[in-house]
């Protein structure tokens, strides 16, 4: 949950903002999951029982192949927010509360550098096949579309890793499991 730190930053406005941002993901991400499953499984109860209709419907499988990349990407923020990315969690439980700090800062700041450079990356390639023409087999679409999952992606990673710079949210207090932390 998003939280302000202090009067002034970040404003109830922003907190608003990343509020409404977290709910869109989830919202889109759900539908995402829902649609890549019941598209394979439609292909596969087509290959079952009507395998002479499987091939004029190879652009359903295409389409829940893409959805679950895109998926990935997009559910790359709240998987660092809900605290599902891997953590040093049993180190930093064992530092004091000013080493732990220090150490979580330089981890988001490592993590923001990452995600801020595979967020330029995937701009160049998706520029990269933009500009080829590469299309889809099946679904006759640009391939950029599914490449720009991955700058989208890690630009919402990059910003979850703000908020943690700046105690909008802190993913090591997430309780995963009924009365465990990550």
């Amino acid at each position: 949950e998003t939280r302000p730190v202090s009067s002034k930053f970040p404003s109830k406005r922003v907190c608003l903002m990343l509020s409404l941002l977290k709910k869109v993901e989830s919202a889109v991400l759900g539908a995402i999951m829902i649609m890549a499953s019941f598209g394979y499984a439609f292909v596969v109860f087509v290959r079952i029982l009507l395998p002479k209709l499987a091939p004029a419907l190879a652009w359903v499988e295409e389409a829940s192949l893409f959805l679950v990349i895109v998926m990935v990407f997009l559910g790359l923020a709240l998987g660092l927010e809900q605290g599902r990315h891997i953590a040093m969690s049993s180190l930093l439980q064992r530092l004091g509360e000013a080493s732990r700090r220090k150490i979580k800062i330089i981890l988001d700041l490592l993590g923001l550098a990452f995600s801020a450079y595979l967020v330029k990356i995937g701009f160049d390639i998706t520029k990269f096949v933009l500009q080829s023409g590469q299309i889809s087999p099946t679904l006759g679409m640009s391939m950029a579309w599914l490449y720009l999952a991955m700058p989208v992606g890690f630009g919402l990673l990059a910003l979850r890793y703000l908020q943690e710079l700046f105690s909008v949210t802190n993913r090591h207090t997430v309780e995963l499991e009924p009365g465990q932390k990550s």
